[in-house]
């Protein structure tokens, strides 16, 4: 089998190292010094420089303006937008957008979706539902409201990562007969009442409350499988930006202890500190393994939850990933503390700003202990061989 990533994809690599080479992990107050937010904004000067660079629209279709490209090629621009902590939406603004792409009303994407590839919209989803720990969709009812064909949403999500700055909300919710919708709400729609938060990584989230909002048909995916959809590869983004951030943080390690003599010789030469390494290297070629099953199962063309390309639907290898991404990143950025010693709690170091993400990260879509669960209900549904 050839793993070889394709031109296109190779393309979006080298245009995204291009444009995250400017970006600096601490153009923020750190978040260990901040009380609350350590910004109000996401990075527009980046986010315009992304659009410039044709990175917003990769999973838009060409007929959008955008490059067609598989949740693959996203992945990997997301791997290496998280080596330096780019402080965009570049994951939900890219998941949205692919979900609409895939899904939505044919007249939702022509209108949306070039605004997208432009950087004129920015897109979010809400995917914590009420707690973090329930479906998500369960948090929001969605029914019809009668004579026009509208729909009224009530409910909260709540961590909505960037919802004050963005432009639309993702909102997934439940309909009187089960189903999971896709709402597209504007923050500034009569009902929706936004509260800020704050993430582990100091950056700004929102709870989203919801009374008797009003949403036109055509802003609403009801497309079978789209939510689950959406949200696999939100979780599977998340997986990306683990990975990346991961390696950055074994590279910092490894040039670090280079360096840190004791007894006349660098730590990196006793055996202790190598095969903790080591075994931080075998935790991230995991996760990029289980990473790229994840992401090209979502782009293959089949039907959400088909078992195509394995034994069990695509959920399967998104848990698998996330199990790998949530434990690796955590056992990565805690041997990086441990052998930096002292100095990786300095706030003048950029380590402890990586820690902080990573524990985001790590938790964001649910930890590994909900995704082993996950997995069990799937193995226990689609008993293998």
């Amino acid at each position: 089998m050839d793993f070889t990533f394709t031109e296109e994809q190779q393309a979006a690599v080298e245009a995204a190292r291009a444009v995250f080479s400017g970006v600096a992990p601490d153009g923020v107050p750190s978040p260990a010094l901040t009380a609350g937010a350590v910004a109000d904004d996401i990075d527009r000067a980046l986010w315009g420089r992304l659009a410039a660079a044709d990175l917003l629209g990769l999973v838009v279709g060409p007929e959008h303006g955008g490059a067609g490209l598989e949740p693959i090629a996203l992945c990997l621009v997301l791997r290496e937008s998280a080596r330096v902590l780019a402080r965009v939406p570049l994951l939900e603004t890219g998941a949205v957008a692919a979900a609409v792409q895939r899904f939505g009303a044919s007249g939702t994407a022509s209108r949306l979706l070039p605004r997208v590839g432009r950087g004129e919209v920015v897109l979010t989803a809400g995917s914590s539902g009420r707690t973090g720990h329930d479906p998500a969709e369960l948090a929001v009812t969605a029914h019809r409201k009668p004579g026009d064909g509208a729909w009224l949403l009530d409910g909260v999500q709540t961590a909505v990562p960037w919802g004050q700055c963005a432009d639309l909300i993702a909102v997934p919710a439940h309909t009187e007969d089960g189903r999971a919708v896709i709402a597209l709400v504007s923050r500034s729609r009569d009902g929706v009442t936004l509260a800020g938060q704050v993430s582990t990584s100091g950056e700004l989230l929102a709870e989203v409350r919801l009374d008797g909002v009003r949403i036109d048909d055509v802003d609403v995916i009801d497309a079978e499988g789209a939510w689950e959809w959406l949200r696999d590869l939100l979780t599977t983004g998340t997986c990306a930006l683990a990975l990346g951030l991961g390696e950055r943080v074994l590279s910092m390690t490894s040039e670090y202890t280079g360096k840190r003599e004791q007894f006349g010789f660098p730590i990196a030469t006793f055996q202790a500190v190598a095969v903790q390494a080591a075994d931080r290297y075998i935790d991230l070629r995991a996760m990029e393994a289980t990473l790229w099953q994840a992401a090209w199962r979502l782009g293959a063309p089949t039907a959400p939850g088909g078992t195509v390309g394995g034994p069990l639907p695509v959920s399967g290898d998104v848990a698998v990933a996330k199990i790998w991404a949530s434990d690796g990143v955590r056992r990565v950025v805690q041997t990086a503390q441990h052998l930096h010693g002292g100095f990786g709690a300095d706030t003048d170091y950029a380590l402890h700003r990586y820690h902080a993400w990573a524990k985001q990260l790590e938790l964001s879509l649910g930890p590994a202990a909900a995704h082993e669960e996950a997995l069990g209900d799937l193995l226990a549904a689609h008993p293998l061989g």
